[in-house]
């Protein structure tokens, strides 16, 4: 018997309220603050923060554990402590409660989302803590409702594996700063993705919404920022379309600060427009025992791939400074892992379609 994702009144409905435009879900302080209440499921959640010049913001994480990434700026993250089984929704806190647990770290940040992988702070689920920024920015706190409590950590740029994948006019940069091979978490999987003006990536269409061998169930949220034009703001396009048996059908323009939530069905292409580069953050988390990232491509257009072998990956990535963070990965070979699902055919890349 499988597993699939959970659907409620803002899943439900074929799509149609799966596009959120940036500063339809601000409150608190919060430029976003989508938790799994407001997205109609029960793991995945993303709160994204601004920080003007000597600002500082407490908060706790409740039941999810939570990353602190920085989108633009500098900070430094004051890891309070942990709450005595804190309750209620993730938010601000009045008194700051001192712990022999207390710690802190500064993130050096970046300037931009286009300006390489940033440093972060991994953050366990009923804990407390501290964001100050001296100089200001826009910090992303992707979170999923954990199980296991695990330890806060500092993890600098230079860890953050970096992959080119696809090819062509399919070619994108993902940074995979939380993917089960590069943090150990319990259920969040989050990463970076870039993509030059014109290109498609999270392509050939797929889908993560059922547990079945070569497919884990994941909800998904896709957070974007499209670089600006000559002319002002950029655009960017995602589509998402249905099953047989769960159907939607939505084809959103996106810009920056949008949210697309992805509670079942294929998803992909994610279309940056020619003129604008497009950058996403990708959050993930789901029932599943395993924390695993396994998708399965749509059967029409899975033969996609094959054309990636005899076409060089665009010369405009990586997007990335020299010198800033790790070497980036090329396409691996298809590795043939996971068994066929019935309506749907698993990536050779096992689950990194991004």
């Amino acid at each position: 018997m499988s597993t699939s994702v959970r659907t409620s009144a803002r899943t439900a409905g074929g799509g149609k309220n799966w596009h959120i435009p940036a500063g339809m879900l601000r409150g608190d302080g919060w430029q976003l603050d989508l938790g799994p209440k407001q997205a109609g499921w029960d793991f995945a959640g993303l709160r994204v923060l601004r920080l003007e010049p000597g600002e500082s913001r407490t908060f706790t994480t409740v039941d999810r554990e939570t990353i602190v990434l920085p989108l633009s700026g500098s900070c430094v993250v004051d890891y309070i402590g942990q709450m005595p089984e804190a309750a209620g929704r993730p938010g601000s806190i009045s008194q700051p409660l001192r712990t022999r647990d207390h710690a802190w770290w500064e993130l050096a940040g970046r300037g931009g989302v286009f300006d390489g992988p940033t440093d972060f702070v991994y953050l366990p689920r009923n804990a407390a803590a501290t964001i100050r920024s001296r100089r200001g920015g826009r910090f992303a706190l992707p979170s999923a409702v954990a199980r296991r409590t695990l330890p806060p950590r500092y993890v600098p740029a230079s860890d953050v594996p970096v992959e080119l994948r696809g090819a062509g006019s399919c070619s994108r940069q993902v940074n995979n700063f939380c993917t089960p091979q590069s943090l150990d978490a319990d259920r969040l999987i989050a990463c970076e993705v870039l993509t030059p003006a014109g290109n498609w990536s999270s392509y050939p269409p797929h889908k993560h919404d059922e547990e079945r061998p070569g497919e884990t169930a994941l909800e998904e949220i896709y957070y974007f920022e499209v670089s600006p034009g000559q002319g002002g703001p950029g655009i960017a396009y995602q589509r998402v379309y249905g099953t047989e048996r769960r159907p939607a059908d939505l084809l959103a323009e996106v810009r920056s600060g949008d949210v697309v939530i992805i509670p079942c069905g294929w998803h992909g292409p994610s279309m940056a427009a020619p003129g604008y580069d497009l950058y996403y953050l990708n959050v993930m988390a789901g029932p599943g025992p395993e924390r695993a990232w396994l998708i399965c491509d749509d059967p029409a257009h899975t033969w996609v791939r094959q054309t990636w072998r005899q076409t060089d990956i665009d010369p405009r990535l990586p997007m990335t400074p020299t010198g800033y963070g790790p070497e980036p990965k090329g396409n691996p070979e298809p590795n043939g892992k996971g068994k066929p699902a019935p309506d749907g055919v698993p990536s050779a890349d096992t689950g990194m379609i991004r």
